[in-house]
């Protein structure tokens, strides 16, 4: 079929590009999951797979994918850099800055995994939106991925990308031909929450976007088993700098915004957002303020299309 087709192709390719010990960042997303196995596929034990916990994943994500990885029977190395990347997060607002210190601390991590393996290739899961955004070819600059504009010039490692020039639809049909549990996951950008906390970046903002975002997961995902709505294509929270005023009990406070976003999409190039029935939407607010309160008193949905605005906010 053409799906085994394009995996076949894909292992021979990798086979020719790659010579020497490889390492790869593996988030557990489908992106990189699905160029993790095709990788080891081509060239077996010269792979070295390594998930960088960044301290901006999703809840429960890291515990997750070394279990997922673990069932592919795939060696991965688990390296915990969250001190690492808070202390260059500090003070920068700048979305492109953060995308930017992302990248380039993702590269510094693996030049110091790559003395230990003495890799000379380092693999990523980069799909065609991923360089279509950051500007590849004549296109302007959407915004820069981390694995792509956010690369540092003096990269030493040679970079290969397999899933270069598929598309996510593309890249979950190969999931499926090859049993990756993360088939069917929703994507989440490589640098996290990163994107989905605006402004500063410390680690109770973190936490709050966290926890926000395994609100609204586990409310859509419960709704859609029970048949009231469809599950999105991508769903979750982002936390704003927004403060505005709110009561708790007889005391006015002053909490942050949560926004909530879910979209249909086939390929993340367009996408238009969903329609949450307004119940469902409700349950998720009052959970969200609940859960933060004193961070968080304000919850908004937003209704935006892809485009004129992105899928993630930053």
């Amino acid at each position: 079929m053409q799906t085994q087709f394009l995996l076949d192709e894909a292992v021979e390719a990798l086979q020719s590009q790659i010579d020497d010990v490889a390492i790869i960042a593996c988030s557990g997303g489908i992106d990189s999951t699905v160029a993790a196995v095709l990788a080891h596929r081509a060239v077996g034990s010269m792979l070295h797979c390594v998930y960088v916990d960044t301290g901006l994943m999703r809840l429960n994500e890291s515990e997750e994918v070394a279990e997922m990885f673990a069932d592919l029977g795939i060696e991965l190395k688990v390296v915990d850099a969250s001190e690492r990347f808070f202390s260059h997060l500090s003070g920068v607002t700048d979305p492109e800055e953060k995308r930017k210190i992302i990248g380039e601390q993702f590269i510094r991590v693996f030049e110091e995994e790559q003395e230990g393996c003495g890799a000379k290739f380092l693999v990523q899961g980069t799909i065609a939106p991923d360089w279509i955004e950051s500007g590849g070819g004549e296109r302007d600059v959407i915004k820069s991925h981390h694995n792509v504009g956010g690369l540092p010039e003096d990269v030493e490692l040679e970079i290969v990308e397999p899933l270069r020039e598929f598309y996510k639809d593309e890249v979950r049909a190969i999931a499926r031909e090859l049993d990756i549990p993360s088939s069917e996951r929703q994507p989440f950008p490589g640098p996290g929450l990163a994107v989905r906390v605006l402004g500063e970046l410390t680690p109770d903002r973190v936490e709050s976007c966290r926890q926000a975002c395994h609100i609204v997961e586990t409310h859509l995902e419960e709704a859609a088993e029970r048949g009231e709505c469809d599950l999105p294509w991508q769903y979750f929270a982002a936390l704003l700098p927004v403060r505005s005023v709110g009561v708790h009990g007889d005391v006015r406070v002053h909490g942050e915004t949560v926004v909530v976003r879910a979209v249909t999409s086939l390929d993340g190039m367009s996408a238009r957002y969903s329609e949450i029935p307004h119940n469902i939407l409700a349950k998720i607010s009052t959970e969200i303020t609940n859960s933060l309160k004193g961070q968080v008193n304000r919850v908004v949905y937003d209704i935006t299309h892809k485009p004129p605005g992105t899928i993630e906010w930053e």
